[in-house]
C-alpha cells in the first residue's frame, strides 16, 4: 500500500451548535476524503471509516488509552485513573472487577425485575396517551432500577443524570459546553468520594463490592472512584439516549414499528439498528504509540487520533444504505459501544433496558406519533434528545 504524501486535513469544527445537531452529512464528507482526516482546529486524526476505526479499537499497543481518552489535557488529568484511560495490564484487572456482575449470566436474574418494571411504566404512560419519552420513559430504569443495583442511595440519586451528561461534556474540545460543565464534573467528584467515606451503599450491590474490593487494600482510592464513575456515568447517557433514539425512529418510520410489531422476535436486531444508526456515544480518542499506517495515510507516534463510533457506523463501505434504519439489519457488528479491551462493560445491562422497553411498548403501542418539536440535547460526546414529545395510538 501506497503511504499519502499529503496529509489529508481539514479545518472543521465538529462541535459547533450546527454540526451538533446533524453530524452526519459532515462525517460523510470527511469519510470520503481519506481514511484518516486531520483536524487542525483540534491537533487530531479523526477516523470514521468503519474498517480502520475497528482495527484502532482493537489495538491498544498501537492506539493507547493510557494518556487519556479525552480530547484535553484537563479531562485526561482528571481521570487519568479511570478505567477508560488505563491499558493492559492494569485495565485487564481492573476491569475484570468492574465487569464481575455486568455478564450476560450475572444479570440473567434482574431481567424479570427489569421486565416487570418497563411494563407498568409502558402501561401508565400509554394510559395517559402522551408523554416525553425521554424525562418520563428513558429516565425511569436507570434512577428505579440501575441506581438500585448499584447501591446508590435513594437521596442522591437526582443529581446524576446532569452529572453524567456534564461528564460526557468534558470529553470533548476546550469549548463553551466543556469549561461550562467542570463545576458540575466537580460536584460529581464530591458524590463520588463521599459515597465511598460514608459507606452508604447498598451491602450487596455492584457498587459496595468496588468498596469492599478497596477497602481489603486490592484496590487504590483513585481506582475505586473511577470504577464508581464508570458504573454511575454509564448508567445514564447511553441508555437514555438508546431508548428515545428508539422512539424518535419509530415514530418517524412507523412502517418499521409495524415490521416489529409483527416480528417481536427482531427487538434485539432492532435495538442493534437504533444505537448504530444513532449511536448515543460519539466520540473517545486514542494516542498512537508508533508512526502507523491507516489505509496510505500516515499517522504519526504522539498522534492523537479521534475515533468517530457514528461516522463509522453509517460507512456504506460496511453497512448497505447506511442512513436506512432497516430493523431486520442485524447489524450486531457496529460500533456504538466500541469494540477491544475497551468494548463498554455495560453494554450487555444497556441492552437488557431497552430490550425491556421495546418489549412493553410492541403489544401495547400501535403508534407513536410527535406531539411537539422534538428538542436535541446538544453534548460534545454524546447524541440525544432533551424533550422528546409523543402521543401513542394504544394497541
Amino acid at each position: 500500500m501506497t503511504t499519502t504524501t499529503t496529509r489529508p486535513e481539514s479545518d472543521v469544527d465538529l462541535f459547533t451548535d450546527e454540526v451538533l445537531s446533524d453530524p452526519y452529512s459532515t462525517l460523510d464528507r470527511l469519510r470520503e476524503q481519506a481514511p484518516a482526516v486531520y483536524l487542525s482546529r483540534l491537533d487530531m486524526w479523526l477516523i470514521c471509516r468503519y474498517e480502520p476505526a475497528r482495527r484502532v479499537l482493537g489495538d491498544w499497543e498501537s492506539f493507547s488509552s493510557a494518556q487519556g481518552v479525552g480530547m484535553t489535557e484537563q479531562f485526561n488529568h482528571a481521570w487519568s485513573a479511570a478505567l477508560i484511560c488505563q491499558d493492559p495490564p492494569t485495565q485487564t484487572e481492573q476491569r475484570a472487577i468492574f465487569t464481575e456482575n455486568l455478564s450476560t449470566r450475572a444479570l440473567r436474574p434482574l431481567q424479570a425485575t427489569i421486565d416487570v418494571r418497563a411494563e407498568e411504566l409502558v402501561d401508565e404512560l400509554v394510559s395517559r396517551g402522551r408523554f416525553d419519552a425521554v424525562a418520563d420513559l428513558a429516565h425511569d430504569l436507570p434512577i428505579n432500577v440501575i441506581m438500585d443495583l448499584i447501591g446508590w442511595p435513594p437521596s442522591r440519586r437526582e443529581r446524576l443524570i446532569p452529572m453524567a451528561t456534564a461528564w460526557f461534556e468534558t470529553i470533548g474540545p476546550d469549548n463553551e459546553r466543556n469549561r461550562s460543565s467542570w463545576p458540575v464534573v466537580g460536584e460529581l467528584f464530591e458524590y463520588l468520594n463521599q459515597a465511598i467515606d460514608q459507606d452508604d451503599l447498598t451491602p450487596g450491590s455492584f457498587g459496595r463490592h468496588l468498596l469492599d474490593v478497596h477497602r481489603a487494600g486490592h484496590l487504590p482510592r483513585e481506582a475505586a472512584v473511577g470504577l464508581l464513575a464508570g458504573y454511575v456515568v454509564a448508567a445514564f447517557d447511553t441508555t437514555i439516549n438508546a431508548i428515545a433514539s428508539a422512539v424518535w425512529l419509530f415514530a418517524r418510520e412507523p412502517e418499521q414499528w409495524d415490521a416489529l410489531r409483527a416480528a417481536p422476535s427482531l427487538v434485539a436486531s432492532a435495538f442493534n439498528e437504533v444505537i448504530r444508526v444513532e449511536s448515543p456515544i460519539q466520540y473517545f480518542t486514542r494516542v498512537a504509540t508508533r508512526e502507523v499506517d491507516v489505509d496510505g495515510v500516515t499517522i504519526p507516534e504522539g498522534a492523537r487520533v479521534l475515533i468517530s463510533y457514528g461516522g463509522a457506523n453509517r460507512d456504506a463501505r460496511h453497512f448497505a444504505e447506511p442512513a436506512r434504519f432497516d430493523i431486520a439489519r442485524n447489524a450486531v457488528d457496529h460500533l456504538a459501544f466500541s469494540f477491544g479491551n475497551h468494548a463498554c462493560a455495560g453494554q450487555n445491562l444497556a441492552r437488557l433496558e431497552g430490550h425491556a422497553v421495546l418489549r412493553a411498548l410492541i403489544p401495547r403501542v400501535a403508534r407513536f406519533e410527535f406531539d411537539g418539536t422534538p428538542e436535541r440535547a446538544l453534548n460534545n460526546a454524546g447524541r440525544g434528545f432533551a424533550h422528546l414529545p409523543v402521543r401513542v395510538t394504544p394497541a
